[in-house]
């Protein structure tokens, strides 16, 4: 069954990949005389075409799809779903992947109890972000202290709330056009396939860190390079959970599910504090890269119902 759902996953790369071969598609030749040398190459380059979103379940309540995310990433927690697929254990720059965006989502699509779960807590009677579904929510807020009530004046971001809690990812992928200023990229999807021509197996060429924060209004939790990744030192990104899964987001749940899989996770059990500054410094970088317009990406987007036992995979580890 593992094998099967997989091969059904990458029967749609396959069919993209042939696509693209015809096309041009994900073509590293050398820019033709003429040719627009500012044109981004990844524009446009996100696979569509036999990746939409499908029902989980058959109608006898057989999983018919891999493995999906976001999922309880608690220590010791293992999904149900036999998968062959295993997930990059090493930074993502060893395994060669480059971050090709950065975005976040209204609460956190993952689990971690204790730390980000159904008894987090946030500011009350606050209006959502463009009415974005919101997740899960961190322990840190304390009512009537200034650093989580008081509003942080955004510069960059937007719809940002001091005391809520974000989920950030950073898509990786070995396809993406790295080392130039068009690596990253909004949609995600186009930096993810930019070139598609490298991609040797889906949980090898892509994968997704996570990391989430609750925002504070002061300087004690600052850190400058939040646009580049996962925020690691002694305290940050030490327990980690490796496993294997899906794209995410409100379009799917635990009916309907993404075909963009299976791809690596890597997701920071703890919750950390980060400052409204850092955030909008990350945001001010989105909006200067040179290259893509991420003014799509500078919003929380919304938080997929968190994916029950039967869709998670059973590959979870701690490393």
């Amino acid at each position: 069954m593992a094998m099967k759902m997989i091969l059904f996953s990458l029967l749609a790369l396959i069919l993209a990949l042939t696509c693209c071969s015809l096309t041009g598609c994900g073509s590293t030749d050398e820019i033709e005389d003429g040719e627009d040398a500012e044109t981004n190459p990844c524009a446009g380059k996100k696979l569509v075409e036999g990746f939409e979103n499908t029902d989980c379940l058959d109608d006898d309540g057989i999983v018919v799809v891999p493995e999906q995310s976001g999922t309880n990433v608690t220590v010791g927690y293992k999904g149900d779903l036999e998968t062959n697929a295993t997930p990059i254990t090493t930074n993502y720059s060893v395994a060669g992947l480059c971050p090709v965006n950065v975005h976040w989502h209204l609460g956190a699509e993952h689990l971690s109890a204790g730390e980000y779960d159904g008894d987090g807590k946030g500011p009350a009677n606050r209006r959502l972000a463009q009415d974005a579904r919101r997740g899960f929510r961190c322990h840190h807020y304390e009512e009537n202290s200034t650093k989580f009530d008081t509003e942080y004046e955004w510069e960059y971001c937007v719809g940002m709330h001091v005391g809520e809690t974000y989920e950030v990812h950073w898509p990786h992928s070995s396809m993406g056009d790295c080392n130039t200023k068009w690596q990253y990229q909004t949609p995600f999807y186009d930096g993810v396939f930019c070139h598609v021509d490298k991609l040797t197996t889906t949980y090898e060429s892509i994968g997704v860190q996570a990391q989430i924060f609750t925002i504070v209004n002061d300087e004690s939790n600052t850190y400058d390079d939040l646009f580049d990744g996962m925020w690691v030192d002694g305290t940050h990104g030490v327990d980690v959970a490796k496993y294997t899964g899906s794209t995410t987001g409100t379009s799917r749940n635990n009916e309907m599910c993404s075909k963009y899989t299976p791809i690596t996770w890597q997701v920071d059990r703890a919750c950390h504090l980060i400052s409204a500054s850092s955030f909008d410094k990350m945001c001010k970088k989105m909006k200067e890269t040179g290259g893509d317009d991420m003014k799509e990406d500078l919003y929380a987007h919304g938080a997929r119902e968190l994916v029950i036992k039967m869709l998670a995979a059973d590959n979870h580890q701690r490393l």
